[in-house]
């Protein structure tokens, strides 16, 4: 029995095929959601709870942005059109976005940038959300009910500390600058093949860190501590849901914290192809943090929680302008340039890229379909999910016609 009674307490969340079911994250809730109360029988009650979870979300955007190339764009993108227009979305050369914000730059954020993104809001332009998702185009949509009930929960004191625990161990990724690259373990086949350069060396180290520990190393205000040439962490958790057991002391609460992530036929935005979801991934950044560009083979559904998190993006078609790493190299599908230095000289072809760019705040969900690519840089602490959903080819050519 808990609390003196022998019912169990479900949150509104709860699924049965996934999920953290034990008590302690049934207690966990129960007292949260006792705090924060988000949907009754009183419309006038549920109507002002909104409002509060709003204000929680208003109050974590400590920037605004706007659109540098208003002007230039043939659409409004806080107020798009039905259907993707042509060309959507716009895109400027990559000179002149790294320029105007150069990427280890994140103390002095830049009050407009180069965003060709539709931004829909999820009261009224849901709508129109699902024709760009159907469409297979990038778009931002906020002010969705049940994810800024997460940032709401996730922001309250102490409360990822209860969730994720005092002695549990979470991969972290260590490097001693701030650049992050995926890289896989090579092979023999693949140095025999000359895959893999003479000097090559993992880019970065993967640790086993308790929450706290890498909060330790990634709360800091210092400035110094944060250059680019400084020590940075990159904390991971993984909820493997129907995928089984694919990781040691796996995030199974992730599945009930973000329930517009579960794979429900009803979540048709953000859940293309339930039966083909690849769990549900988190990284908290450090400020500073910088995730090398790259493409994903499969659709991406992307929130932050918390902090900023700036995107920029290039279509598909941008591949062979972006130079990436081969295939067979350990970081294969990655751009071999420095975009925080770029050497216009060795890489003539990345100076006729073009890219597009926005600013992700709590409370914020972009939609990356397949192959997208998109270089990531954390303007402060941060904390986003993602999750994916199978595989859709419109962009499979140009990805092909560039080696992969």
């Amino acid at each position: 029995a808990e609390g003196g009674s022998s019912v169990k307490y479900k949150h509104s969340d709860f699924m049965q095929t996934v999920g953290d079911h034990s008590a302690n994250y049934r207690q966990l809730r129960k007292e949260y959601d006792a705090r924060l109360p988000h949907d009754t029988y009183d419309d006038k009650q549920s109507n002002a709870n909104l409002e509060r979870m709003r204000k929680v979300v208003q109050s974590l955007k400590p920037n605004t942005y706007q659109n540098l190339m208003k002007h230039d764009l043939p659409y409004d993108i806080h107020n798009c059109p039905e259907y993707p227009p042509p060309n959507y979305p716009m895109a400027w050369n990559v000179q002149d976005v790294l320029e105007n914000w150069p990427p280890d730059d994140t103390f002095t954020p830049r009050s407009h940038i180069y965003q060709g993104l539709c931004y829909f809001d999820h009261a009224t332009e849901y709508h129109k959300a699902l024709n760009y998702r159907e469409a297979e185009v990038p778009f931002v949509i906020h002010n969705d009910p049940a994810v800024i009930r997460t940032v709401e929960r996730w922001n309250q004191p102490n409360y990822l500390r209860k969730l994720l625990g005092p002695r549990t161990r979470y991969r972290t990724e260590f490097s001693h600058n701030n650049h992050f690259m995926y890289w896989s373990k090579p092979g023999k086949r693949q140095r025999k093949n000359g895959d893999v350069p003479p000097d090559w060396k993992p880019p970065t180290e993967m640790q086993r860190t308790t929450f706290d520990q890498w909060l330790g190393h990634a709360n800091v205000t210092d400035e110094e501590l944060l250059q680019p040439d400084r020590d940075h962490w990159y904390f991971r958790l993984i909820g493997c849901g129907e995928m089984g057991d694919c990781d040691r002391d796996s995030s199974e609460y992730l599945f009930d914290e973000l329930p517009f992530f579960q794979p429900r036929e009803e979540n048709e935005l953000y859940m293309v192809e339930p039966k083909k979801q690849k769990g549900i991934h988190c990284r908290f950044g450090m400020k500073g943090v910088i995730a090398e560009n790259h493409f994903d083979g499969s659709r991406n559904m992307i929130v932050v929680l918390g902090g900023e998190r700036r995107y920029i993006l290039s279509h598909p078609d941008q591949c062979e302008n972006l130079v990436l790493l081969p295939r067979g190299h350990p970081s294969a599908r990655h751009s071999a340039v420095d975009w925080s230095d770029p050497d216009w000289e060795e890489f003539p072809d990345f100076q006729n890229a073009e890219v597009n760019e926005v600013v992700l705040q709590a409370g914020d969900v972009l939609y990356l379909p397949t192959n997208w690519f998109h270089y990531i840089i954390s303007l402060g602490l941060n904390f986003q999910c993602n999750t994916r959903s199978g595989v859709n080819r419109d962009y499979m050519d140009a990805i092909h016609d560039c080696g992969f």
